[in-house]
């Protein structure tokens, strides 16, 4: 199974959330233009993508998981 690019991400939660990707890019503070340039290159910080889940009503996860519970 082939994985979705931060660009496909973003493009599906700004639709559940029923923004535009320009309005969430305002939100956190930042041009479309330059979000516009991170989201084709998936180059945006751990900042910015929790930032990003808060505006659009969710939460951002990132970790490595083990059997044993321990999240990194």
């Amino acid at each position: 199974m082939e994985s979705l690019t931060y660009k496909q991400k973003i493009g599906m939660a700004v639709g559940k959330a029923g923004i535009s990707q320009a309005e969430l890019a305002r939100r956190i503070g930042m041009s479309p233009q330059n979000f516009g340039k991170k989201a084709s290159k998936g180059d945006f910080t751990q900042d910015e993508l929790e930032r990003m889940a808060k505006e659009l009503g969710a939460e951002f996860q990132f970790f490595f998981s083990y059997p044993d519970g321990y999240k990194i």
